[in-house]
């Protein structure tokens, strides 16, 4: 019961959000817009007064991030070798190893962290929200644009312009000034606190409603046995992964991470697939499977997440 006091209240309300949605009470292009106040004022709210109130060493932890990363680059290529194992064409094994990896840290990871781990939960995001947007996406886009092999322009003027637009990202310029704000120790008004502060508690709620909205009305055709091999790669794969090659980097010595931060790591990478999956593959042919991975993903993370929970704390 105190496991699923934490997961229950995150599904009801993406249930709520799906629930009011389907039956009308509000239009799925009004949840789009909910989803662009958490993206472009809430979150980045949220990430600047989590990193600019933290210590530094919270705000980049070297031993979370080399643990994070190492993980996900363990992930992408397991992922990536079983399906040329298995004959999966080039596009939709790009497309299963970005969403093998590429979590829903500010709809799901976020909210979690605040109940489980509230102290660490917006240094934590940050930390997240920067690898996934500098690594994990970039080398996930480069595989779709290099499967793709499109006329014009080349895969790699692609990706460099996918990751301009990234760096571009209010959430990536938030957390670049958090950190600015955080190593020069400057001190913030009272008044511009309180009103990121009041901006970023609005961002959990919101966020879980405008994600069940969200899933209201995707494309469901495609292949259901690749989809849900993506959801079992991004909810047991990467998780499993994360665990292991946190053990072995602080078994050798090579990092140190605190407990909190290992259990931080692991919940953070046990999360579905980003919302956002369908929209980074747009073009490829295969929307649907994208679709497809975040529904199943999003559904079964409510048994993973319970299950993790169980087993970590």
């Amino acid at each position: 019961m105190d496991v699923l006091s934490v997961t229950l209240p995150i599904f009801v309300m993406i249930g709520i959000g799906f629930a009011v949605t389907r039956f009308g009470l509000f239009r799925p292009a009004e949840m789009a817009v909910l989803s662009r106040f958490i993206l472009y004022i809430t979150l980045p709210a949220l990430l600047f007064g989590a990193i600019a109130d933290s210590d530094p060493a919270e705000a980049l932890h070297p031993g979370y991030l080399a643990a994070m990363v190492a993980g996900g680059l363990a992930t992408m290529a397991v992922m990536f070798l079983s399906q040329a194992l298995v004959g999966t064409g080039p596009v939709r094994r790009a497309m299963a190893t970005m969403g093998s990896v590429c979590p829903n840290s500010a709809f799901i990871g976020y909210p979690i962290l605040l109940l489980v781990l509230p102290e660490q939960a917006g240094p934590v995001l940050g930390m997240n929200l920067l690898i996934e947007n500098l690594v994990m996406i970039p080398l996930s886009l480069a595989l779709v644009e290099f499967a793709m092999a499109r006329p014009g322009h080349s895969p790699v003027e692609r990706v460099g312009s996918a990751l301009l637009a990234v760096l571009k990202r209010p959430m990536i310029v938030a957390l670049a000034l958090g950190l600015a704000v955080s190593f020069s120790g400057i001190e913030l008004p009272v008044w511009f606190q309180r009103s990121h502060h009041t901006l970023g508690q609005a961002n959990a709620g919101v966020a879980l409603i405008a994600l069940g909205g969200s899933l209201v009305g995707l494309p469901m055709r495609g292949n259901r046995l690749l989809a849900g091999q993506i959801a079992l790669g991004k909810l047991v794969l990467h998780p499993l992964l994360v665990a292991g090659t946190a053990m072995l980097l602080t078994g050798i010595g090579a990092v140190v991470l605190p407990p909190d931060l290992r259990l931080a790591a692991i919940l953070s990478a046990a999360v579905p697939i980003l919302a956002l999956f369908p929209v980074l593959n747009e073009g490829t042919g295969h929307e649907g499977l994208a679709s497809l991975s975040v529904m199943m993903a999003t559904l079964a993370s409510f048994v993973t997440l319970t299950l993790a929970l169980a087993l970590l704390t």
